[in-house]
């Protein structure tokens, strides 16, 4: 009987007989890649790169310094300095660079069937899989046509980020409330973005006071899935690769186990030909407009301002807030606050421009992305965490019975950096 590999070596000689050349081995480092992504950076090489054409673009957009050489003079990405923010991707011209991807362990995963695994996806969902799958039908992919579809596909359920958006929104305006006494004080949002993070943590450590340690919605939806449910598996779902790194830093890799793009789950939807728009509603939406436009800038400021009116209309000092997308962007914002070039009191950095609707996974274009989630924030029945049962039920059941508590005791919604 034939081995696979004599089967291989049959085909590559069938092959070469009408003058096509195919490989003979495959390439070791990219099978470890697609069996354990969790050992490799959240950006890969898809093919050798040794001489470059474009003076190391790549290495020159990375404000990282992720791009190491060896002592044979080979690149490679650096595993702990890398956050996956998609920059030396888009500059490398030759499309050597990929992302990392989790699909193989995460089917493993699904198609096993001794855990339970859940969706957690991200608000910028909404039109992400409509185009790819309209067609003759013309339906849009709803939260509800979605959560059919990852059912369909063998997944527990579909968990709403948004909802959990709405938590730390709460959280942020309660902080914000607390803290911003006086006209010179500022804080710094720490909900969503990784790349903001990591650039604040590693570039401009001396504004870490200013970050409430908040984790991100991601990281709340998955430690409160695993809360409520110890043995589950929990898949985020989104269109950005930084999330892949923050997924497996040290102090919060307890909440989430995969991490797959828009673009990962298409490809699943297509090999297990499942359409989304042509199944039913499964519908259990529970956020309110202030987590939903967490997927756009300007999203998460614009919910905390709408949350500490709320929470205290009689508050002399609001939120004042500026925003930057994109990673130069943000580093302008920061410069013109350490110089005090600025009245604002609440800034808010996105990695990528347009928010998380123009992420480096997305399917459709970041605008249309945009107005979508401006949609969906507008549908939602409530306006903030405040106006929506759901938050105030699920803090109860974590245990969170008072204000005091919440902002005390919060363990899970809190990470400390370092």
């Amino acid at each position: 009987m034939k081995t696979f590999h004599q089967l291989y070596l049959d085909i590559l000689k069938q092959e070469a007989g009408k003058g096509r050349v195919l490989e003979e081995e495959y390439d070791p480092y990219h099978m470890d890649c697609l069996l354990h992504p969790e050992k490799h950076a959240p950006v890969i090489f898809a093919e050798e790169c040794e001489q470059c054409a474009y003076e190391k673009a790549c290495e020159r957009s990375c404000i990282f310094d992720a791009f190491e050489q060896d002592e044979n003079g080979k690149v490679h990405i650096n595993r702990e300095k890398c956050v996956g923010c998609g920059a030396c991707v888009e500059a490398c011209r030759l499309e050597k660079l990929a992302a990392n991807k989790d699909v193989v362990p995460v089917l493993r995963a699904v198609r096993g069937k001794q855990q339970e695994v859940y969706a957690l996806v991200a608000p910028a969902f909404l039109g992400q899989f409509g185009p790819a799958f309209l067609g003759q039908f013309g339906r849009e992919v709803t939260t509800g046509k979605l959560r059919a579809a990852f059912k369909a596909m063998g997944f527990q359920g579909l968990i709403e980020v948004a909802v959990f958006a709405d938590i730390l929104t709460l959280k942020e305006a309660l902080e914000f409330d607390a803290n911003i006494r006086e006209e010179q004080d500022f804080q710094l949002t720490s909900c969503c973005c990784p790349v903001w993070i990591a650039m604040l943590r590693q570039v401009y450590q001396e504004l870490m006071p200013h970050v409430p340690g908040a984790v991100s919605p991601m990281i709340a939806a998955g430690r409160v899935v695993k809360k409520l449910h110890p043995d589950s598996v929990t898949v985020f779902i989104g269109p950005c690769m930084a999330k892949k790194k923050e997924a497996r830093e040290e102090d919060i890799a307890d909440a989430v186990d995969y991490v797959l793009t828009f673009q990962e789950v298409q490809d699943m939807f297509e090999a297990a030909d499942i359409h989304p728009e042509q199944l039913g509603e499964d519908d259990k939406e529970h956020s309110s407009k202030a987590g939903r436009i967490y997927a756009m800038t300007g999203g998460v400021s614009e919910a905390v301002k709408l949350t500490v009116k709320q929470l205290r209309p009689e508050r002399s000092i609001e939120v004042r807030a500026e925003q930057a997308d994109g990673v130069p962007a943000c580093r302008e914002m920061i410069e013109r606050l350490k110089k005090g070039e600025t009245k604002a009191n609440f800034f808010e950095g996105m990695g990528c421009r347009g928010g998380c609707v123009g992420g480096p996974k997305i399917i459709i274009d970041k605008e249309e992305g945009r107005k979508n989630v401006e949609r969906y924030g507008e549908a939602a029945e409530y306006r903030t965490p405040l106006e929506n049962p759901f938050v105030g039920e699920l803090l109860e059941r974590l245990g969170f019975h008072t204000v005091e508590e919440f902002l005390e005791k919060s363990d899970i919604l809190v990470r400390k950096f370092s």
